[in-house]
C-alpha cells in the first residue's frame, strides 16, 4: 500500500513538473497568435518591409546596411529598428471593437514585416500604424491572429514609425557633406537682418567676400577657410514625416529666417532654406529655441534640425574679422 501510495506521490509530481515547464514557457494567447520577436542564432541580416505591392528592405553587407542593396543605411536608424525586432514584447491586447474602430473603420493598410538570418525566416507579421497609443502601433502575427499593442521595454515612444516604406527614414540625415576645396560659393541671406548678409567665392583658394552689395576688404582668410571647414558634416535631426499637407504650406508661407545657397566646383546647387518652427506645450503654442523647419529644392519634404548643427553656418560678414 505504502509503495502505491509512493509511486503515485513520485507520478504526480513529475506530471506537475510536465506542467509547469509547459505553462511557464507558454504564452497566455498563444505562441502562435501572439510571437513577435526575433531570436536570431548570431544576428539578424535582413529586414524587409511592404505595403501591398510597394517594398523596401534593408540588409547588411559586411560591416554595412544597404536600402534596396544600393544605398547606405543611416547607421542610427538600423540601430534603433534592430533593438526593437529583437526586445519588443506585448503591451496589451486589442479587443475586436477597438481594432475596428481604430483600425478597420479607418482604413490603415498593414505593413508585413519578415525578419531575416541569412536565407533563414526568423519572424513575419503585420504592423498597423495608428495614432490611438503612445507607441504607434497595432499589431498582428497574421490577418486571422488576435491584434496587440506591442513595445519596446524601457522605450516609452512611437515604435511603429520604425516599420516604414519611406526610403527617406532611411537615408543619412546629412545637408552638407562638403569639404573647403569643393565648394565654390557659399551665400547666406538673413532675412531678419539683411545687412548682415554674404557671400563667399573660393576660386581656387583666393576668396572674394561681400555683403551681398560690394566687395568687403581687410577680413581674415583663415576665419574664411575656418568657416568652409564647417560644411564637412551638417546633420539633421528628423524629417517632418506626420505633418498634413496644410501645415507644410502654413510653414512654407511664411517668412523665412535664412536662405542659404552653396554652389559646388562641380556645379552642383544646393539651396537650403530655414523657418521658425512653433512647438505646442500644454495646449499652447510657443516659439521652438532649439529647432528650426528646413527644406532644400532637392526635395518637397521638410526637416527638423537643431539650431546645434546648423548655427557654425549662420555668421554675420563680420564674423570674418577679428576682434
Amino acid at each position: 500500500m505504502n509503495r502505491i501510495i509512493v509511486r503515485i506521490g513520485v507520478l504526480s509530481a513529475v506530471v506537475a513538473l510536465i506542467l509547469f515547464i509547459i505553462l511557464k514557457n507558454r504564452s497566455p494567447f498563444g505562441k502562435s497568435n501572439s510571437s513577435f520577436l526575433s531570436e536570431p542564432d548570431q544576428q539578424i541580416t535582413k529586414i524587409e518591409f511592404s505595403e501591398g505591392s510597394r517594398k523596401l528592405y534593408l540588409e547588411k553587407d559586411k560591416d554595412t546596411w544597404l536600402i534596396n542593396g544600393k544605398t547606405e543605411a543611416r547607421k542610427s536608424g538600423v540601430l534603433f529598428i534592430l533593438r526593437v525586432l529583437q526586445e519588443i514584447r506585448i503591451k496589451s491586447p486589442v479587443s475586436s471593437e477597438l481594432f475596428k474602430s481604430e483600425i478597420t473603420d479607418k482604413g490603415i493598410k498593414p505593413v508585413r514585416v519578415k525578419v531575416f538570418e541569412k536565407r533563414k525566416l526568423l519572424k513575419s507579421f503585420l504592423v498597423y500604424k495608428t495614432q490611438s497609443n503612445i507607441y504607434g502601433n497595432i499589431m498582428k502575427v497574421n490577418n486571422s491572429s488576435k491584434p496587440f499593442i506591442v513595445s519596446a521595454p524601457g522605450y516609452e515612444g512611437d515604435i511603429g514609425s520604425g516599420f516604414t516604406l519611406n526610403e527617406l527614414f532611411w537615408q543619412t540625415y546629412n545637408i552638407f557633406n562638403l569639404m573647403p576645396s569643393e565648394i565654390a560659393l557659399v551665400r547666406l541671406e538673413n532675412m531678419s537682418d539683411t545687412a548682415s548678409s554674404f557671400s563667399i567665392v573660393n576660386n581656387n583658394h583666393h576668396f572674394i567676400l561681400s555683403d551681398l552689395s560690394r566687395e568687403l576688404i581687410g577680413w581674415d582668410s583663415a576665419m574664411v577657410t575656418r568657416y568652409l571647414s564647417y560644411f564637412a558634416r551638417i546633420p539633421f535631426e528628423s524629417w517632418a514625416l506626420d505633418m498634413s499637407e496644410d501645415q507644410v504650406k502654413n510653414v512654407e508661407s511664411q517668412r523665412p529666417l535664412y536662405k542659404l545657397t552653396v554652389e559646388t566646383v562641380g556645379q552642383k546647387k544646393i539651396i537650403l532654406t530655414l523657418w521658425e518652427r512653433t512647438k505646442d506645450e500644454n495646449g499652447v503654442n510657443s516659439v521652438d529655441t532649439d529647432r528650426m523647419f528646413g527644406k532644400t529644392q532637392e526635395r518637397n519634404e521638410l526637416f527638423i534640425i537643431r539650431y546645434f548643427d546648423i548655427d557654425p553656418l549662420l555668421k554675420k560678414w563680420s564674423y570674418f574679422y577679428r576682434e
